[in-house]
C-alpha cells in the first residue's frame, strides 16, 4: 500500500523517524515535507541526524499568517495527493502542517491517521489546539499517546477507530539517548553538567506579546545559573523588533538552534528546564529533569499532576521562585507507553486497510 507521510516542523520530524522506519518495511511511503520550518537546523539537520529519508516532495511554504500558511500548504498538499494516489494519509502533532494535510486527504476522500491525538490544552487562544481538535475530528485513525487524550476523545464523541499506540516521542528518545552521549555540545559551549538552565521559548502568545516576552527575559536574567538559550527563529525575530537585546542578562547565553542529538544532551544534563513547548515538557519528564513550564496550561496534564512540571505563565516572580524552590520529589508514573508506539502504528494501519 502506498502511504503518504505529511510533516513540516521540527517535532513532525523526530516523531516521524521510528514511524517511517517501519512503514517502509511493508509499505511504499511517500514522504512530503510542507517546508513550515525552512531554516537548516529546523529541519534538514533533523533529518541527516536521525537517517530519516530525503522529503519526495518539499513544498516549500515558509512562514506566513495562519491563514495563509495553511491555505497554501493545502493547496500544494492536494496536488501531490492528486498525483501520487495514496491509500492513506498520516499527520503528526498540532502545526498548521497537520490540520493541511488532514484537511487536503479527506477531502479527497483518503482515510487519514493523527499521531499524538487526542492532546487538549482547552485554550482555544492556541493556534495549536485549534489544530488538534479539527485535525482529530476529521481523521479516521486516532493514534493516542496517554489516557487523559484517549478520554478526551470519548468525551468529544469522536466517531474514528480510537488506537492506544503509547507515545512515539518515547520511542525515539529511547532510540537515540546512547547516540547523543558522543555530543560535544557542553564542551563546546563551556558548561557543566547539571549546572545550567535550558529555556526554549517560540509560542506565539509569548514571542509575539512585548510584554510577556520582556517578562521571561527578565525572569531568566534574574536565574542564579547559567541560561542556555538555543533561540528559535521567530523569537529571535521578536527580540530584536522590540529592542530587547540589551536587556538580556549576561548569564544568558543565546546560540543558534542545535541538532537533535545535541538537543537531547542539553535536556538530559540541565538542572532545570524552562519552556513554553509542549514535546520539551514531555521530554523534561522522561529524563526526569524538573520542567517550569512558561505558559498557563499544558496539553501534557500528566507531567503537571506528577509533579514534575510547573505552570508559571509569563510572571517574572512565578519564574524565579520556581526556578530556586520547585524540586520534585514524587515518583512518576509510565504516562507514555513502553517504547513501542511505531510498531502499533504500523500495525494498526495495516489492519484498518486490509479491512477496507
Amino acid at each position: 500500500m502506498k502511504i503518504a507521510s505529511i510533516v513540516g516542523a521540527r517535532p513532525q520530524f523526530i516523531k516521524l523517524n521510528p514511524v517511517s522506519k517501519k512503514l517502509r518495511k511493508y509499505h511504499d511511503e511517500i514522504l512530503i515535507h510542507t517546508g513550515q520550518h525552512y531554516n537548516f537546523e529546523l529541519s534538514k539537520l533533523f533529518f541527516e541526524e536521525l537517517g530519516i529519508p530525503e522529503p519526495d516532495f518539499n513544498l516549500g511554504i515558509g512562514s506566513g499568517t495562519h491563514g495563509k500558511q495553511t491555505g497554501e500548504m493545502i493547496i500544494e498538499i492536494e496536488k501531490v495527493l492528486l498525483e501520487e494516489k495514496p491509500d492513506f494519509t498520516i499527520v503528526f502533532g498540532d502545526t498548521n502542517s497537520t490540520l493541511a494535510g488532514a484537511l487536503a486527504s479527506v477531502k479527497l476522500q483518503i482515510p487519514v491517521g493523527h499521531v499524538e491525538a487526542g492532546l487538549r490544552s482547552f485554550d482555544r487562544s492556541m493556534p495549536e489546539e485549534i489544530n488538534r481538535i479539527l485535525t482529530d475530528h476529521a481523521s479516521d485513525v486516532l493514534f493516542i499517546p496517554t489516557k487523559t487524550a484517549y478520554d478526551n476523545l470519548k468525551n468529544e464523541g469522536i466517531t474514528g477507530e480510537l488506537i492506544f499506540s503509547g507515545d512515539v516521542m518515547y520511542d525515539v528518545l529511547s532510540d537515540n539517548i546512547e547516540l547523543s552521549r558522543k555530543s560535544k555540545i557542553l564542551e563546546k559551549f563551556g558548561i557543566e553538567a547539571n549546572n545550567y538552565y535550558l529555556a526554549t521559548i517560540h509560542r506565539q502568545s509569548n514571542t509575539d506579546d512585548p510584554n510577556n516576552l520582556l517578562n521571561i527575559i527578565k525572569a531568566l536574567s534574574k536565574l542564579d545559573k547559567k541560561v542556555l538559550f538555543p533561540i528559535h527563529p521567530r523569537t529571535l525575530k521578536f527580540i530584536k523588533k522590540y529592542d530587547y537585546m540589551s536587556n538580556l542578562g549576561k548569564n544568558i547565553l543565546l546560540i543558534d538552534p542545535v541538532g537533535y542529538l545535541d538537543f537531547l544532551w542539553l535536556e538530559k544534563n540541565a538542572k532545570k528546564i524552562l519552556t513554553d513547548s509542549g514535546g520539551i515538557q514531555k521530554e523534561a519528564f522522561i529524563f526526569k529533569i524538573p520542567c517550569i513550564t512558561l505558559r498557563e496550561n499544558t496539553e501534557w496534564i500528566e507531567t503537571v499532576e506528577d509533579k514534575w512540571n510547573v505552570l508559571v505563565g509569563t510572571n517574572i516572580d512565578k519564574i524565579v521562585n520556581a526556578v530556586n524552590n520547585f524540586s520534585p520529589s514524587h515518583m512518576q508514573s509510565n504516562h507514555f507507553g513502553d517504547g513501542n508506539a511505531s510498531v502499533k502504528i504500523v500495525d494498526a494501519i495495516g489492519k484498518y486497510l486490509t479491512k477496507k
